[in-house]
């Protein structure tokens, strides 16, 4: 599994769509509306940041995806 990338997002949001979009079959999605232990995961990875998408690849925490 070390090539999977784990994106944190939810339903709806054009930053989310585009993470997903661009890591394709590598990517785990977790919907933060729909699974609250994944919202509590996420907020954990990202210092509390309610943000998304939150991108995990290995070690490295990314919160956003080609905005600001």
């Amino acid at each position: 599994m070390e090539n999977k990338v784990l994106i944190y997002g939810k339903g709806g949001c054009p930053y989310t769509d585009q993470a997903r979009s661009a890591y394709g079959n590598r990517a785990v999605y977790v919907d933060v509306k729909k699974d609250a232990s994944g919202l509590q995961e996420m907020l954990r990875l990202s210092g509390g940041k309610r943000q998304v998408p939150v991108i995990v690849e290995g070690e490295k925490v990314t919160v956003g995806y080609g905005g600001t």
